[in-house]
């Protein structure tokens, strides 16, 4: 699922891509992926792009706006006027979101769900599960929007005093699934909630009751560190799924201690990364360095589990 790192890496690169372009031409190819009339956002100039959690706004002129949500198999891909695939992508195109071969395949494609054609290229948004959404509002309403009003501090802006006093109103509950909620901390996904309690050395169901204070503000610290590294790495970007020698790519081997590791032995204590199920959520943990004895739930723990 693209996480809050990767929306941020899409806003970096597709700013250097579509700013002060005219959006000329929309298709809709499903009807639930676009939100709003199109012929609202036809003649407009793109002037901005902006993020809120996993949301990415695109500011248009005369007041209008576009916010899009990649949810789980979400892509954007941009390609200048007269591309076509290949290696070659690479120069003159971006492309971000969940990494698959429609980074350099031929498009629109299958998943592609609405296209964006503009003066000097074309704006694909693919989805393969088709939970995300591009969703036309006006620019003054784009922070009162439901959805990015309900969003809690992102990381960086999180204090710790905060955050634990939410963990003393929800002691009763694993500390994953608390901090996966985006009205209690804004951005972190299921691969930075593993990253942050690996940091600070907690188990994913340690019961928020028995945190500490320094341990949760390790929580936040852990979480910034894994998304600063990440957004640094490029993120699940097309230039990091393709290598130089053409080979594919994974941007999680340059920053992730757990995540997807399991059967590898731990980078901190050697050993064996494990996977297990909490808050329905695949998830992952080193058992020596993650202690479950203290404030554990007394819920069993299944092995397995998707990433999603």
């Amino acid at each position: 699922m693209p996480e809050l790192p990767e929306v941020e890496t899409i806003k970096r690169g597709l700013s250097k891509f579509c700013v002060h372009q005219k959006i000329r031409k929309v298709e809709v190819a499903c009807e639930k992926s676009f939100i709003g009339p199109k012929e609202v956002v036809l003649r407009r100039e793109i002037i901005g792009f902006r993020r809120f959690g996993k949301a990415l706004v695109i500011d248009l002129s005369d007041g209008v706006s576009m916010m899009i949500h990649l949810r789980m198999t979400g892509q954007l891909i941009y390609r200048a006027a007269g591309q076509g695939q290949g290696e070659s992508l690479m120069e003159d195109s971006f492309a971000g979101g969940h990494p698959s071969e429609s980074f350099v395949d031929t498009l629109p494609n299958k998943q592609t769900r609405v296209i964006f054609e503009m003066d000097k290229g074309t704006l694909y948004f693919n989805d393969q599960r088709k939970f995300g959404f591009v969703k036309v509002l006006p620019t003054e309403e784009v922070e009162t929007d439901k959805f990015i009003a309900s969003l809690a501090p992102e990381p960086w802006k999180t204090r710790p005093e905060a955050l634990y006093e939410v963990f003393q109103r929800r002691s009763g509950s694993p500390v994953k699934a608390v901090i996966l909620d985006q009205k209690v901390i804004a951005g972190i996904g299921n691969i930075y909630a593993d990253e942050a309690l690996f940091y600070a050395g907690v188990h994913p169901r340690r019961l928020c009751g028995s945190l500490s204070l320094a341990e949760t503000a390790k929580i936040i610290e852990g979480a910034c560190k894994a998304m600063d590294a990440s957004i640094e790495s490029g993120g699940s970007t097309m230039a990091t799924y393709v290598r130089a020698d053409g080979t594919r790519g994974d941007y999680l081997e340059k920053f992730a201690q757990v995540f997807r590791r399991e059967g590898l032995p731990c980078m901190r204590c050697g050993n064996e990364i494990i996977k297990i199920r909490v808050a329905g959520r695949g998830t992952h943990v080193c058992p020596h360095c993650q202690k479950e004895d203290i404030g554990a739930s007394s819920a069993s723990v299944a092995k397995g589990g998707s990433d999603d």
